[in-house]
Parts: C-alpha cells; sequence; structure tokens
C-alpha cells in the first residue's frame, strides 16, 4: 500500500548564499520537477507564470525572492549601501509581481522592516542572512496557520461530501493548505467523503493540482467541469463549499479564483453553506469593499489555447480575469488561524483578528 504524502510547493537549499526551488506547478500531474530560481528575475517569472501559486504559497516565494536578491549583491561584491539599495529596488518588482493576492506585499514588506532594522554598514552577506530567518519564519509560520485553520474549520464543516474550486492545498501554501488543510483535518479525524473539485478553467487548477494532491493523501476526489456546479448542488449530495481567498476585505468581500462567485450563488440557490477559508495575512482592511480590490487581467491565450490547445477560431478575442469577488452576505463563514468568523460582518472580522476565537 502507498503512504499518503503531503506535497511541497517550494524549498529553500543551502545556506544564505543558497537559492530558491520552486515545484513546477505548471506541469503537474504529469511531471514533477523542481525549478531552481537564483535570480529575482526567475522568482518573479514564477510566479507570474503560475509555477508557484496560492496567496500564501506567493507570500513565501516573495519572502524567499529578497533572500534572492542579497545573494545577487553578493556575488555582484557590492558595498554595504549598494547591495542595501540594491535588495530594496528589488522589493517592489517582486511584491507587484501578481496585483490580486495581498499575501505577497505582506511577505515581502515583513523583509523590508528587517533590512530598515539593521545597521546601514551590514554587508550583503548580513543582509541574506537576516532575510532567510525572516523568510524561514514566514514559512514555518504558515505551516502552524494552516493546522490551526484546519482544526477550526472541522467544528464547524458539516458531515457528507464537498464542493471545492481551484486549488488550496499544500502546493499553494507553506504547510496542509486551507480550505484543502480542512478538508485533511476532517479526513484525519476519521470522517468520510467524496471531494468534489471543480476544474477551474482556464488553468484547470483544480482538475490538474487539487485532484493529485487529493489522489497524493488518498482522499476520494471527482473532478467536475465548472459549469456542472449548479446541477451537482441542486442533486443535494454536497453538503458544504469551501474555498480560498487571495484577499479578504475590512467587509468580508472576497476575492479568489474565477468562478467562485458563481459558486457562492449557486450555493446559496441550494442552501449549501459556503465557507473561505484563509489566514489573517489575508486580510487587507485597508480596502472597504470588494469594489477596490484589483482584478489581475490574464493572457488571452489562457482562454482562446488552454493548455497550448486551440480552442477558440483566429480573430477571437477573450475576456480572462483571473479572480471575482465574492460578496460577504454569501459567505457563511471565513476559517483563520484565530477562529471562524460568523457571521461574515466588520465587527465580527475585527474582533477575529484581534485574537478572539469566536463571533463578536
Amino acid at each position: 500500500m502507498t503512504t499518503p504524502l503531503t506535497p511541497v510547493s517550494l524549498r529553500w537549499q543551502g545556506a544564505a548564499d543558497g537559492s530558491l526551488e520552486i515545484l513546477d506547478q505548471t506541469l503537474l500531474p504529469g511531471r514533477l520537477e523542481w525549478l531552481p530560481c537564483q535570480s529575482v528575475d526567475a522568482v518573479i517569472e514564477a510566479i507570474r507564470m503560475l509555477r508557484v501559486r496560492g496567496a500564501p504559497a506567493i507570500g513565501i516565494a516573495g519572502a524567499y525572492g529578497m533572500v534572492v536578491a542579497a545573494g545577487e549583491a553578493m556575488r555582484a561584491g557590492h558595498p554595504a549601501d549598494e547591495a542595501r539599495a540594491h535588495v530594496l529596488a528589488l522589493a517592489e518588482r517582486l511584491a507587484t509581481a501578481r496585483p490580486t493576492a495581498v499575501n505577497l506585499r505582506w511577505a515581502v514588506e515583513r523583509c523590508v522592516r528587517v533590512i530598515d532594522q539593521l545597521p546601514d554598514d551590514t554587508p550583503a552577506s548580513g543582509l541574506a542572512t537576516a532575510l532567510l530567518a525572516e523568510a524561514q519564519a514566514i514559512h514555518a509560520e504558515d505551516r502552524d496557520l494552516c493546522e490551526a485553520i484546519g482544526r477550526h474549520g472541522l467544528a464547524v464543516l458539516p458531515e457528507g461530501d464537498i464542493l471545492t474550486h481551484c486549488n488550496t492545498g499544500a502546493l499553494a501554501t507553506g504547510g496542509a493548505g486551507t480550505a484543502l488543510g480542512v478538508i485533511a483535518a476532517a479526513w484525519e479525524a476519521g470522517r468520510r467523503f467524496t471531494v468534489y473539485a471543480d476544474e477551474t478553467r482556464p488553468l484547470f487548477q483544480g482538475a490538474r493540482l487539487t485532484a493529485w494532491e487529493l489522489v497524493q493523501r488518498g482522499i476520494p476526489v471527482t473532478v467536475l467541469v465548472d459549469a456542472a456546479a449548479g446541477h451537482l448542488l441542486a442533486t443535494g449530495r454536497i453538503a458544504a463549499v469551501i474555498v480560498g481567498a487571495d484577499r479578504i476585505t475590512a467587509c468580508g468581500d472576497t476575492a479568489n479564483k474565477i468562478g467562485t462567485y458563481a459558486l457562492a450563488i449557486l450555493a446559496e440557490a441550494h442552501g449549501v453553506p459556503f465557507f473561505v477559508a484563509a489566514p489573517s495575512s489575508t486580510f487587507d482592511l485597508s480596502l472597504d469593499s470588494g469594489a477596490e480590490i484589483p482584478i489581475e487581467q490574464r493572457a488571452a491565450a489562457e482562454v482562446l489555447a488552454p493548455l497550448g490547445v486551440p480552442a477558440a477560431p483566429a480573430g477571437a478575442g477573450a475576456y480572462n480575469p483571473a479572480f471575482d469577488i465574492t460578496p460577504a452576505r454569501l459567505i457563511r463563514g471565513i476559517i483563520t488561524e484565530k477562529g471562524v468568523v460568523t457571521p461574515v460582518t466588520r465587527d465580527a472580522i475585527r474582533h477575529n483578528l484581534e485574537g478572539h476565537p469566536g463571533p463578536a
């Protein structure tokens, strides 16, 4: 019997002068290949091209990208002032590699604060050492956050089959996952169910990544086309829908992979509870509502020729937003490492983020 395993999305190899390695998710499930990133350009390319994806995971990648920036300064022999300037100049490029997920900027800014606390004469090697410690701390914290999200989610997730969208597991985080972390916690607690995974067009993260992860974990999974979700919910076999998030506003409006909003409407129409699972770092309280969240627009080719296979005639255009906004009113609860926000209101969000486990 094969022992179920939890995949890993990225890892640091070596000491402060080492390199970031990313599991290239664009090749899954057919090939498992690690991509070495020894330059900031390589890290940015991996983030933009979705070789690493998922809000927590790209935040961790951004933090390690700051270490890579310091490594570039070390190899170039920059004196202390030039090394600092080099790393800080690359920080903004890393933070804006993808615009919607707030975790990326959050992690990079944490690293910038580490630099700000160091003496001005700190050499490049000192910057790299301090930044590696911070990046590894962010990575370790995310593992712990995923465990806590799983624990809190288990307490509110109903018994029965589950529908999910996109990928929210170990490939999208530094640990067991957010929404998939809750699912894994339920399975490990002895519950038995089938996970229905929307294929998640146009890049098929549900079919390629979520299904792959669940097979690795030994959890039954059934893949469906996105457009079949309404029919599935109408059958009455789904007990809950649970998804992740890339940014959550002060009122609870949530940005997640395109198709999430439609799924939330369908869940409400069929009386199925709709949950969001995300760490507190995904909240952006500077934004009042979902209308203020920037929505990334991606290449037309992803729609017109999915996975490189032409699916539309030459000359056709494409509308390809990567994310949509689910209004707070459609969300039964937001599961964080600090507890469950329910009902989803401004006061309940503030209460949760201040460390209180239950609703206000």
